[in-house]
């Protein structure tokens, strides 16, 4: 432990390495209770608020202690930060180098058969066929494989479904290019590492065992070190459940005409493909026109009836197929297994047992998925967790609600593990403000958007911008960004209008922008310094009722007899409503107020406990007040001194 405190004093290794590096209490409490958890193989909560620096928390005793460990992360920007930043700087201070390395999905990999195969392929559009050509130009000098090498292909090109692969067409061990494969070698160096870099899907997919060949990394692992847990029950939910997308089924059919091609069947599977791509369109013309998530336990016919044709459809391409696969070609042999595949899991979705779960599809313009998802993982979840004599720690800034961890406990099933709230450094005192405007309308009135636009604005004035408005329903937004259209001064950049990583780039450069965002924008956006010194929202952040994956857990609670909006639907909230507020204060010369627009904070007896479970930040319901302390704030952001 004293080890730890020299670690991170002042005049440490790490100061040396990091600009602007200042000693945190809170840093070395998280870093303690880790490598006491790594010492005893334990199992540890942490909460670490903003600016505690938990990822070299965590990051110094797992590298100290010589172990192999997983980080697993919930989205690709922190995986690569630590990769390419956060474990090099800090390793290099400790002279601890090790072998570290970076696994990602497969789908981020050139797949060499299916490179081959969509060159044969005489249906291949011509844009693709441009593009093919430059993947293969690439493929013939990379050594990794990894696509994002590829600068020259759009990101959202049809092509690289066509050349790379899933766990179900993959071919394993008997494909003709397995000692080539980027997937496998990746694989190899990942289990040579000392530590290995991961996302919450392959962790679960390594867990559940739901590749095949994939489930090699844990065996080995002393530590495993999950980073923004509170995305981890959701991911499991998905790895626990069955689910069967439109693009799985229509890159079978065309793979079945790619790999029958060169045989006297050809002509009949051909068919039979066919076949089975009109169905897949037949079926999501049955699910509707509107898009996003859907019920399907309500005994639709139309789609009841599509089901069974895909069905139908998939056992007729598998008579097509008569016994060609079994000498023909191992493609022919990996298609017939994926047809087997999703027959097995359609016969689960089109099952009509209550107890199962819930069934449901996310539908898109022209895709869907078909899901069904258990009513609770927990159980599940808590077996795979104590199932290695390893360390277990989840942290994330967002894990308990006011000082409990009760219900994180609860979402994944683990009842043994040791729990630490760090608040965080920065003094939200003097440099924050929560705002609350008074006469508000309740949440439900029509004119409730226009209400919170009209009370926003002083704010955006007085902020000269540099404001995120965050919004809990996309309807919400789109008639906030009308309202906004013609009343701003400053840039005005709207969610869905470009890529995220585009958004937050314009922003950022620009200093002056407000950026209206939902869901996605509420958690994992880091804006340092007064681009940012506003955030709105809306509304608390309820998850919508109607959202099959809440009604899956609401059903759960209720089974077992609990109350499904105290033990579940209030504590989510309060969750998402810390990541909201969280957007504001960064660093620690950040500066700003958050509006908080809901009169139910203060109307509803549960009001005081999202009010509680946020940073100690001074209340106003002054508007006047508000503006004020964005104006000496900005005044003291200029290089001036507080009035």
């Amino acid at each position: 432990m004293n080890d730890l405190k020299y670690l991170f004093a002042m005049n440490g290794p790490l100061a040396s390495q990091v600009d602007d590096y200042r000693p945190r209490s809170e840093q070395l409490s998280m870093a303690r209770a880790v490598q006491s958890a790594l010492d005893e193989n334990g199992k540890l909560f942490v909460e670490a608020g903003t600016g505690t620096g938990k990822t070299f928390a965590y990051l110094v005793p797992a590298l100290m202690s010589a172990r192999q460990v997983v980080i697993s992360t919930g989205t690709r920007t922190l995986q690569d930060q630590l990769f390419n930043r956060d474990i090099p700087l800090v390793a290099g201070a400790l002279g601890r180098p090790g072998k570290v390395a970076l696994l990602k999905g497969r789908a981020n990999y050139l797949c060499l058969h299916r490179l081959e195969t969509a060159g044969i392929d005489p249906g291949l559009p011509a844009a693709q066929r441009k593009h093919l050509a430059h993947i293969q130009r690439w493929a013939s000098a990379t050594a990794g494989g990894d696509i994002s090498e590829v600068t020259d292909v759009p990101e959202r090109s049809a092509i690289w479904p066509k050349v790379t692969s899933t766990a179900e067409n993959c071919l394993g061990q008997a494909c003709e290019f397995f000692e080539k494969c980027h997937v496998v070698r990746a694989r190899r160096e990942a289990q040579a590492a000392d530590v290995v870099v991961v996302n919450h899907h392959l962790l679960m997919a390594d867990l559940t065992l739901k590749e095949s060949g994939f489930g090699e990394l844990l065996p080995g692992a002393d530590a495993l070190i999950i980073d923004e847990a509170h995305q981890l029950p959701d991911t499991a939910a998905m790895f626990f459940g069955v689910s069967l997308g439109s693009r799985r089924v229509a890159e079978l059919a065309r793979d079945l005409m790619v790999e029958s091609a060169p045989f006297a069947q050809a002509k009949q599977v051909r068919e039979a493909a066919d076949k089975l791509d009109q169905a897949l369109r037949k079926l999501r013309l049955a699910l509707g026109r509107s898009t996003g998530r859907k019920n399907l336990d309500s005994g639709q016919s139309k789609v009841s009836s599509a089901l069974r044709s895909l069905s139908k459809c998939l056992s007729d391409c598998d008579a097509a197929m008569g016994d060609l696969s079994l000498h023909a070609s191992k493609g022919l042999e990996s298609c017939r297994r994926r047809i087997n595949d999703c027959l097995e899991q359609l016969a689960f979705l089109e099952d009509d047992d209550p107890a199962a779960g819930l069934r449901w599809a996310e539908v898109a313009a022209r895709t869907f998925t078909l899901n069904l998802t258990p009513f609770d993982v927990a159980r599940e979840l808590g077996v795979l967790v104590g199932a290695d004599n390893c360390a277990w720690i989840f942290t994330s800034a967002t894990l308990a609600v006011g000082d409990d961890f009760d219900h994180f406990r609860s979402r994944v099933g683990v009842a043994d593990a040791s729990s630490l709230r760090l608040d965080s450094p920065f003094d939200f005192a003097s440099q924050s403000r929560i705002y609350l405007p008074n006469s508000m309308p309740e949440p439900s009135d029509p004119d409730y958007t226009a209400c919170v636009i009209k009370a926003a604005l002083p704010l955006i004035r007085a902020s000269h911008g540099s404001a995120f408005l965050l919004f809990t329903s996309h309807r919400a937004l789109k008639e906030a960004a009308l309202l906004l259209a013609d009343s701003l001064d400053y840039p005005l950049l709207v969610q869905g209008h470009a890529p995220r990583e585009e958004l937050l780039t314009r922003f950022r450069a620009l200093g002056n922008a407000v950026l209206l965002g939902t869901s996605s924008f509420w958690q994992g956006v880091d804006v340092r310094g007064p681009a940012l010194s506003l955030v709105v929202i809306d509304k608390l952040p309820f998850a919508s009722p109607g959202d099959p994956l809440q009604q899956a857990r609401i059903e759960s609670i209720r089974r077992d007899g609990g109350n499904p909006f105290t033990d579940f639907q209030l504590p989510q909230a309060v969750l998402a409503l810390k990541q909201g507020v969280g957007r504001l204060i960064r660093d620690h010369r950040d500066s700003g107020v958050a509006m908080l627009c809901d009169p139910r904070l203060e109307s509803k007896a549960y009001g005081r406990l999202f009010l509680k479970s946020l940073p100690p930040m001074q209340h106003t319901r002054s508007e006047a007040e508000a503006r004020a302390f964005l104006a000496s704030r900005r005044h003291i952001d200029n290089g001036g001194a507080a009035a």
